[in-house]
């Protein structure tokens, strides 16, 4: 299960946001995770939930802002959003799309004391 191992990288990482803006604890953790980007998000919560015990985030909100694959299509220029995993586009039906979003994991924002 990887998305241990991606909790740990997103709570050392913001702790020293933390830290380098002097805050003393984390109330709230916002994250934009693509729908490609291979991470589920209720594992996600399970493993913030157990590892932010004894860490700056012990309080904290996480909150999940899932993205929707963002595609541009290299041959007319459509630029759509899909919950479907499609690399075709929408309008001319080309499979010469280019993905805009959707397929990673971003930390949005922090809301520190």
């Amino acid at each position: 299960m990887h998305e241990y191992s991606v909790v740990q990288a997103l709570l050392n990482q913001c702790e020293e946001v933390a830290e380098e803006n002097d805050a003393e604890k984390i109330t709230k953790v916002v994250c934009k995770i693509g729908v490609m980007s291979g991470i589920e998000n209720h594992l996600l919560q399970v493993a913030f939930d157990t590892f932010k015990e004894g860490t700056m985030c012990a309080e904290a909100e996480f909150i999940v802002n899932e993205q929707r694959l963002k595609l541009e299509c290299r041959d007319c220029g459509h630029v759509f959003e899909t919950d479907e995993i499609r690399y075709y586009c929408t309008e001319c039906e080309s499979l010469r799309v280019k993905v805009l979003d959707g397929e990673d994991m971003y930390l949005m924002s922090l809301e520190m004391e």
